[in-house]
């Protein structure tokens, strides 16, 4: 069996308090790090996509090493965090911290349960963030660490995914549950969505399914609406929807191009999602970002790119504070 056959962000709603009492939506920016490129090898770089402008810079501050296949997740207006992967000394229990906005580097004092790479992260916003699944000691995993906000202490939830699984995606809609998808358990992939609700953290399995079995996949949130499951295959360029209202999934007759799988995502929560990265079309390693629009549910791609060609790399997003 080989892992790399083919293959994380969170999004949240987010309000800034005003003095004349109005709310505004304040979206920031997606952030992509790490990963294996072209010519370069593994990457310590983090890439930001200013949602504004739809323009593309590089932090002076980097992870702590070079990584690849590492998760993501984030507390939207406070910070961003980078967990596990690969660096030259092999699987990384390691959590890096981007803090917003000043967009500086910090290490937490916590880590993941084990060394882990290709599994996936999403979050409840302003209160904890998850990451789930993975291959661990040479074998597919089923556990979910969780990442408490206010401490940036780690615990592991008694939960886990219906099966041991890596190379899975992670969605969530803040306030009230997260979604694992897809993966691969070591005989194939499957189409599998887990629910955690986070008022318990608690995990039950949807009725509902991916269209297609998916592996090496992203997952893009728009808060309180949807998520969408994005490429996931050589062959793969379909993006299944999530209600959440409903809990039931449908297929857009938008389909992904510039970029195919083990890529990249953040979501600018009620506006669009971006897919950076991984294999295009071709089977050879790309920097396009390609966007969903929410509202007509249209896909196109930036005129930004990333740093360099990769893929096995994580992204999550900043999409202001709640």
């Amino acid at each position: 069996m080989t892992r790399f056959d083919s293959r994380r962000r969170v999004s949240t709603y987010t309000s800034v308090w005003m003095p004349t009492g109005d709310e505004t939506d304040q979206s920031v920016a997606g952030y992509f790090g790490g990963g294996s490129g072209v010519g370069v090898g593994l990457l310590a770089g983090i890439d930001k996509l200013t949602f504004s402008t739809q323009t593309k810079s590089t932090l002076s501050a980097t992870l702590t090493t070079a990584v690849s296949e590492n998760g993501a997740m984030a507390n939207s207006g406070v910070a961003g965090y980078f967990g596990g992967g690969y660096d030259s000394s092999g699987s990384l229990s390691r959590i890096d911290k981007i803090a917003f906005p000043a967009d500086t580097k910090s290490t937490l004092s916590a880590t993941l349960s084990v060394a882990n790479i290709d599994f996936t992260g999403m979050a409840n916003s302003g209160v904890a963030g998850y990451f789930g699944g993975g291959w661990v000691n040479n074998g597919p995993d089923s556990r979910i660490d969780k990442i408490t906000f206010s401490t940036d202490s780690r615990t592991t939830l008694s939960a886990t995914l219906t099966t041991a699984t890596y190379g899975s995606s992670g969605a969530a809609n803040t306030g009230t549950a997260g979604y694992f998808s897809g993966g691969n358990t070591g005989s194939g992939s499957v189409t599998r969505i887990d629910k955690i609700t986070f008022s318990s953290d608690s995990k039950s399995t949807l009725s509902a399914t991916l269209a297609t079995a998916r592996t090496y996949h992203v997952s893009l949130a728009n808060y309180t609406t949807a998520a969408y499951f994005n490429a996931g295959g050589a062959s793969l360029n379909q993006i299944d929807k999530l209600t959440f209202a409903t809990e039931t999934t449908s297929t857009l007759s938008a389909v992904v191009t510039a970029t195919q799988y083990a890529n990249a995502n953040a979501s600018d929560s009620k506006v669009a999602g971006y897919i950076a990265g991984g294999y295009n079309l071709s089977g050879v390693r790309t920097s396009a970002i390609e966007k969903l629009t929410f509202s007509g549910e249209t896909t196109s791609v930036l005129s930004a790119t990333i740093t360099y060609p990769c893929f096995y790399f994580a992204g999550f997003a900043d999409s202001g504070v709640l």
